[in-house]
């Protein structure tokens, strides 16, 4: 998935690291390292998406179940896999996980970074310790959830009133552990003879992750009377194939030619706008419909300029559209 070797230093984890009591032997070779002829292990596998083996991927390992269930299944597939640790510094005492995931990994045979990030108390905090997580992971980073999240993220997204797009949630390709559901992560820690961290955040109702996972998708099972999590699944399966082609059609148009835009259906427009919108800028979150409409006056000629968001600024010349960042920024605006 990366198109570079993991980073081989291994820090900034202790260089010996004390023994958390771990055994990762069960489901094991003599090393500890799970293999894919285990009958637990081999289940599993037949329903990730991970690339094939022998590529080179890095692996975000809180030490949770989940993730430590996607570094055990990254390993069984044969990937060479970098281990990253990432202590956001907002529990006491979690710097000290670092040590517990750099001892797992050296056990199973990957390798291990460590990285350090702050987040500030304020509004917000899951999103920007999301935000702070990209910023030390490679785009390509394989991250462990798993079909619980997929739904909650879903039903997240429709509560900020998402379009199509927002509705394919996660994608497989980053998240190979989707068709796996939360349970059988704890099984396979337990089978392997892992015990994984505990995080008290994951039950904290001020996180609206917390409250939809132990309020909202219990609520949907009781009133549909049947487990609804396959089912946002699905939705969000058939919403990723529908955004899959509106992006193949939009990668065909030129969002910087007034006319082809103005003249594309308003969803190829779009998604061909969000995906200029994104290369220049390096914003992964496209503007909101009041902007994206703005744009689309542009294109059709109803005004020859408009504010877009945070500064940014679209003009009409000729027939070609242009971005202008604002002062002291670095972004390219030049054609695709």
């Amino acid at each position: 998935m990366s198109d570079r070797p993991p980073d081989q230093t291994q820090q900034p984890g202790p260089a010996e690291p004390q023994s958390s009591g771990r055994s990762a032997r069960p489901g094991g070779d003599q090393l500890g390292r799970p293999v894919s002829d285990d009958p637990v292990v081999a289940d599993l596998l037949s329903r990730c998406t991970f690339p094939p083996a022998g590529t080179e991927v890095t692996c975000g390992v809180s030490g949770g179940a989940d993730s430590t269930a996607l570094l055990a299944l990254a390993l069984a597939a044969d990937l060479t896999v970098c281990a990253v640790h990432i202590d956001h510094g907002l529990r006491a005492g979690s710097e000290h996980e670092a040590v517990v995931v750099h001892e797992l990994a050296t056990a199973w045979g990957a390798v291990f970074r460590a990285e350090t990030v702050r987040v500030a108390a304020g509004a917000d905090l899951e999103a920007r310790a999301r935000a702070a997580r990209r910023s030390v992971l490679p785009a390509t980073a394989l991250l462990g959830h798993t079909a619980e999240d997929q739904a909650e993220t879903v039903l997240l997204r429709l509560l900020r009133g998402t379009g199509p797009t927002g509705l394919a949630a996660m994608r497989p390709a980053t998240h190979p552990l989707l068709g796996l559901r939360r349970a059988e992560t704890v099984a396979l820690c337990a089978h392997l003879g892992v015990e994984p961290i505990q995080d008290p955040t994951n039950t904290d109702p001020r996180f609206r992750r917390n409250r939809v996972r132990h309020e909202v998708l219990p609520l949907l099972d009781d009133v549909a009377e049947r487990d609804v999590v396959p089912l946002l699944c699905r939705l969000a399966e058939l919403a990723g194939e529908d955004a899959d082609l509106l992006d193949t059609l939009a990668s065909r148009l030129d969002p910087t030619d007034a006319a082809a835009l103005a003249a594309a259906p308003r969803p190829v427009a779009v998604a061909a706008w969000r995906r200029w919108w994104q290369d220049q800028t390096s914003n992964a979150h496209p503007p909101d419909r009041a902007a994206t409409d703005r744009v689309l006056d542009v294109a059709v000629g109803a005004t020859t300029s408009c504010d877009v968001v945070e500064g940014w600024r679209l003009y009409r010349t000729a027939g070609r559209l242009r971005l202008e960042r604002p002062a002291g920024t670095t972004a390219n605006v030049g054609p695709r």
